[in-house]
């Protein structure tokens, strides 16, 4: 505005403000822009003009009229400007009110924010340097404000990720797409020691004018969270294992077989490789000499590893431990131990230097070994490895090791004292069986007898050739009910009585009630017994069965029949009396005899498994030796649950 009140410039913002265009206000009076004053009173331009001149700056809130007649609060600052020719003007600059009041208002937010937030606040310019940051960003990094302003962003966040942290940052420059509470780990030039975590959120900054846009963020430092976080995870993680422990070692009471649960509960879940070994005691009751070699049975091992940890870990059977070895350090204390995979550590571990270089080439870096010791027993060592690429072990880990250990060494001790009962059993039952049977002209015979696998008792099967006078021959085949020393001590019990009564001559059924009795006596609850005597001067055979599947006769012609009446109740019930049948034998025949385990398979019916055995009794026709091996071949599955009698007689008729 010039001396006398008009308008001499008059700039785009202006015309946005007043609604005017420049030539229709131009060297016109500034009074149209107000509303009119009271009669008398100066006017709001003329005010303007004079205080400007007087003080030199002058600011203040005025009612400003719109072109469409709307009266709105207006903020001026005005101010003298020399002009052309030593003419003088009024240099006006105008904003709305509320827009002045939301500008003071943001301005005061940030100062505020920039002084008082904990949180990192940072301002980046379109290639991403640092512009402006507040206080709590430095303090974050470990480096003031004036070292970070001019910087390159990657010169002050240092990410391991390949550059896709800096990758994001150029996405919101170039793309204004907004990211919000990324989790990024980074280091700083000013704490390059320690690891951050930081959850980041960035936006696109709109340039002004000409101005190029940038990168506005948000930082904060949640490493103590996501350490938590992380270490809360680790737990879940070591119960889940210690979970799987429970329900997948010692699913079975067999030795190997729980080892190579352990193992494989613990790869690749916990560690890269394992091995279990039990400890060659001299004695049970032999005391650990760390001075001495300690001998080891490798029993189970696995590795997720390449070559060569495949061959370190099942590349042996027996390991010999040299004195001073970490297996030694950890016998000593019965502690878990960690160890690092290092020269000094294979050439003490190792018993022979292609060892040791096996194990130093393996990729494995830390190795935990951990005692197995049940009932105050060291059964043996587990040894849990890991590569670079997973953490090292911790404390917590050390602790994990210690309680799977722990649960595997007490289901092993289980696994081996059944062993020794599963021994001791067989081996009774083995005596109590006949070592040679009797010897007829009248009949050739071959007899088997399969115990069940390692994972299931020993049965109560049991067989005998008993030779009676005249000639005649008796066969029995009986199956006590249960398992273990109690039933091969009733069998044993059993099978003597069933010789001694043969030999004084009662008959079948009266025969078998006296085992019935005897049985009862002796608290045999349940027993089966098939009892066969055969005349070879008549060619004929009186059956008496409690309780057992029938026998089977191979025919001369192939055909295969059953023979005997109803199977009768198994011994020890008592209060049912016994009966006997009786079949012709032709000469040539042969008279097949075995226990259930033979034709009784979970999920198959019996009768299919009689069908089966009628099949391959019709196919005999050599030796009985080679026969009886081909039955029990076809018919009898690899992991059998139960024991197995199969007893062969090739008759012949005298005369």
């Amino acid at each position: 505005m010039d001396g006398g009140g008009r308008i001499r410039y008059w700039g785009p913002g202006a015309r946005d403000l007043f609604g005017y265009e420049a030539a229709a206000v131009l060297s016109r009076p500034a009074a149209r822009l107000f509303p009119r004053p009271p009669e008398g009173a100066p006017g709001p331009a003329e005010r303007l003009t004079e205080r400007a001149r007087s003080l030199g700056y002058w600011r203040v809130r005025l009612p400003a009229l719109h072109r469409d007649g709307t009266v709105f609060d207006c903020g001026f600052r005005v101010f003298p400007v020399a002009g052309y020719a030593g003419e003088s003007v009024v240099m006006g600059l105008a904003s709305r009110g509320g827009e002045l009041d939301r500008v003071k208002t943001n301005l005061a937010f940030l100062d505020a924010l920039f002084e008082t937030c904990p949180i990192g606040l940072v301002m980046l310019d379109q290639e991403l340097r640092y512009v402006h940051l507040n206080q709590a960003l430095a303090d974050m990094d470990g480096l003031s404000v004036a070292d970070h302003l001019g910087r390159a962003a990657d010169e002050i966040m240092l990410t391991s990720d390949d550059g896709e942290f800096q990758r994001m940052l150029r996405a919101v420059a170039d793309e204004g797409r907004p990211l919000v509470g990324a989790v990024v780990g980074m280091r700083t030039p000013g704490r390059p020691d320690r690891d951050q975590v930081r959850s980041v959120s960035l936006f696109p900054l709109s340039g002004a004018g000409e101005t190029r846009p940038g990168v506005g963020g948000l930082l904060v430092d949640v490493t103590d969270r996501e350490r938590a976080l992380l270490e809360a995870t680790e737990a879940r993680q070591r119960l889940a294992l210690l979970d799987r422990a429970a329900a997948r070692v010692g699913t079975t009471l067999d030795v190997d077989t729980t080892a190579r649960e352990l193992v494989g509960v613990a790869v690749p879940d916990f560690c890269d490789g394992s091995v279990v070994e039990l400890v060659e005691w001299m004695h049970p009751a032999e005391a650990f000499d760390p001075a001495l070699p300690l001998f080891t049975r490798r029993i189970a091992s696995g590795t997720v590893l390449p070559p060569p940890a495949p061959e370190l870990v099942a590349g042996v059977e027996r390991v010999t431990y040299p004195p001073g070895s970490g297996i030694h350090r950890m016998l000593a204390t019965g502690r878990p131990l960690s160890v690092v995979v290092d020269e000094e550590f294979a050439a003490r571990t190792a018993s022979r230097p292609d060892r040791a270089r096996l194990l130093l080439d393996s990729g494995l870096a830390r190795i935990l070994i951990a005692p197995l010791i049940a009932r105050g027993t060291v059964q043996g060592i587990a040894m849990f490895g890991r590569s670079p690429a997973r953490p090292p072990f911790t404390g917590q880990d050390l602790r994990l090791a210690g309680e799977l250990a722990s649960r595997a060494a007490l289901c092993l001790d289980n696994a081996r004292l059944y062993s020794r009962v599963q021994d001791i059993a067989l081996t009774l039952q083995r005596a109590l069986l006949p070592s040679a049977l009797a010897r007829s002209p009248y009949m050739s015979l071959a007899h088997r007898y399969l115990p069940g696998s390692r994972v299931t008792e020993v049965g109560g099967d049991w067989y005998d050739v008993i030779d009676l006078p005249g000639d005649r021959v008796a066969l029995v085949v009986g199956d006590v009910m249960g398992h273990g020393v109690p039933a091969a001590a009733s069998m044993g019990r059993l099978r003597i009585t069933a010789g001694a009564l043969a030999r004084h001559g009662p008959e079948p059924e009266a025969l078998l009630a006296e085992l019935d009795l005897c049985a009862r006596e002796s608290g045999i609850e349940l027993a089966t017994c098939l009892y066969v005597e055969y005349d070879p001067r008549t060619g004929r055979a009186r059956i008496a069965n409690a309780g057992h599947p029938p026998p089977l006769v191979r025919r001369p012609d192939g055909t295969v029949e059953t023979l005997g009446g109803g199977l009768g109740v198994p011994l020890g019930v008592g209060g049912v009396p016994f009966a006997a049948a009786e079949a012709d034998l032709p000469d040539g025949a042969v008279l097949a005899l075995y226990t259930d385990g033979l034709v009784e398979a979970r999920g198959q019916d019996i009768e299919a498994g009689l069908d089966a055995l009628r099949e391959q009794l019709a196919a005999v026709e050599g030796p009985l030796e080679r026969e009886v091996d081909r039955v029990l071949a076809a018919l009898r599955p690899d992991a059998a649950t139960d024991d197995t009698v199969l007893l062969l007689a090739r008759i012949r008729r005298a005369g």
